[in-house]
């Protein structure tokens, strides 16, 4: 077996985690990489992918790039929220359904998405362990967490209409590591350059600044294990559908804040929750301000049916994933201040 594996957004985090695997693996073949800045993969010393600059709004570029490819591993997301509303749902949801259904013009076999714990929704009845089965909603007013919802019932529907290429839906919670782009996924939107800061000058402080946390429960994964879920999917035997995928210990958002270098005050989670969905629903709030949402019921998965069904097994616990990425942030953000 000789596998064409294409994959949009390769130069992200998640890209980081898959690209190496793929670069290991005798089954593999060929890379393709498709994203829309310049890219050069051997200067990372990815010798099997060929890049393909292309933007997941282009179907017609999307079905180019994806000539030949056996699986098309569908990375490319906007998270960030800066980009006008129009923009963000064209790339995430316009761009998703493009990117499927020109895999399956192309002919390809298995297309697999990263979705996210997000798709959930951070509503007051989601239990703590959510399974495969519980319902994918949204959140009201996270615009990621509404497309990722939107984007796996659009998938849902089309394929059947797509018998000979497999789906895969893998939802990881907050994926860190060393390669982690930026502070975006130590705290999400706004936050980030808070983020920034903390990890280059908390350090270096006479004493830890205090911040009010609340005790929400939280997942994280390292890069490397989505790394190696999208590989089961990609050369696994495990059949199509969506799969939930976090470390084995759950940490708590006082666990980062610590780990950030801040002395934690003790809050109410109640409050803050409340907190949290009354910022997200401020009329006329941009984007970003939609993740004070996610502050205000916890969104803790099951991952029996992963470890079942493909195989997979988490390599790192969440505090060793927050320990690996700690160091890169500093250094960026070193670099962005010198």
């Amino acid at each position: 077996m000789a596998l064409t594996v294409a994959v949009t957004g390769p130069t992200g985090t998640f890209g980081f985690g898959l690209v190496p695997l793929l670069e290991a693996d005798e089954r593999v073949e060929r890379v393709i990489g498709i994203a829309r800045r310049p890219f050069d993969p051997a200067a990372h010393g990815w010798t099997k992918m060929t890049y393909r600059r292309g933007d997941v709004r282009d179907r017609a570029a999307m079905l180019s790039a994806f000539d030949g490819a056996d699986v098309v591993v569908h990375l490319a997301f906007m998270i960030t929220g800066a980009a006008e509303r129009d923009a963000i749902r064209a790339i995430n949801v316009e761009g998703t359904v493009n990117a499927f259904e020109a895999a399956a013009s192309a002919g390809a076999r298995r297309f697999v998405y990263a979705s996210s714990v997000a798709a959930y929704g951070f509503h007051r009845d989601n239990p703590l362990g959510m399974t495969e089965d519980w319902p994918v909603r949204g959140s009201d007013h996270l615009f990621y967490s509404r497309e990722k919802a939107e984007i796996e019932r659009l998938l849902a529907e089309r394929s059947p209409t797509t018998p000979g290429l497999g789906v895969y839906v893998l939802r990881p919670p907050i994926v860190i590591g060393p390669n982690a782009v930026g502070a975006k996924d130590l705290l999400p939107g706004a936050l980030r350059p808070l983020a920034r800061a903390l990890a280059a000058g908390v350090g270096r402080l006479p004493v830890r600044p205090p911040a009010i946390v609340p005790p929400v429960p939280l997942q994280l994964l390292h890069e490397a294990d989505v790394g190696e879920a999208l590989m089961r999917c990609i050369v696994g035997a495990g059949p199509p559908g969506a799969y939930n995928i976090a470390a084995d210990d759950v940490l708590s958002a006082v666990d980062v804040a610590r780990a950030l270098g801040l002395a934690t005050l003790p809050a109410p989670r109640g409050p803050v929750g409340a907190a949290g969905r009354l910022l997200a629903a401020m009329p006329c709030a941009p984007p970003a301000m939609g993740w004070a949402e996610a502050v205000s019921h916890p969104a803790i998965m099951d991952t029996t049916k992963a470890r079942r069904e493909l195989g997979w097994r988490p390599r790192h616990t969440a505090r060793e994933a927050l320990a690996e990425t700690l160091p890169r942030l500093r250094s960026r953000a070193a670099d962005a201040g010198g």
